[in-house]
């Protein structure tokens, strides 16, 4: 049985991902009803591999990412679909996997080494406040210090 309770003072202590994070001011967002082709060029401009879909209230509701948009391509191909009439919220993925911004880069870590994602947004109170990716947790892998409470 483990002794330590919560409040141990020898329990080390990590920065939290809050500080490594880009925040949403800095992040390419989508809607859910916008076209999908208007989407890929963005995405393609941009040199980004996915981003974030928000409602209007910026709740998160989705990703959408490059591999998402080539369902695009086979959705042509086999089913004759029209491009045109197609919206991010067709292809994006639903159910996303995020952190807090109070988790410590420890923690973050791990989720990414447990995860093939490669970037995961940050959501507070059902909002997304930014988005934090393996190499951010690199970045503060420079900075690890531990420290007792």
């Amino acid at each position: 049985m483990d002794t330590k309770s919560a409040a141990d003072p020898n329990e080390r202590q990590y920065e939290t991902i809050e500080k490594y994070m880009v925040p949403l001011s800095n992040i390419v967002t989508f809607k859910p009803d916008q076209p999908i082709q208007e989407v890929i060029s963005i995405i393609i401009k941009k040199k980004i591999a996915g981003a974030p879909v928000l409602d209007d209230q910026q709740h998160l509701v989705g990703m959408i990412s490059e591999k998402d948009c080539l369902r695009l391509i086979v959705d042509q191909a086999y089913y004759n679909m029209p491009a045109e009439t197609r919206k991010v919220s067709d292809y994006m993925t639903a159910k996303v996997q995020t952190m807090s911004p109070k988790t410590n880069i420890v923690e973050a870590a791990m989720e990414f080494l447990n995860s093939p994602i490669r970037r995961f947004p940050i959501v507070e109170n059902g909002m997304l406040i930014g988005q934090v990716s393996r190499r951010h947790i690199l970045r503060a892998a420079q900075n690890l210090k531990s420290t007792a409470r």
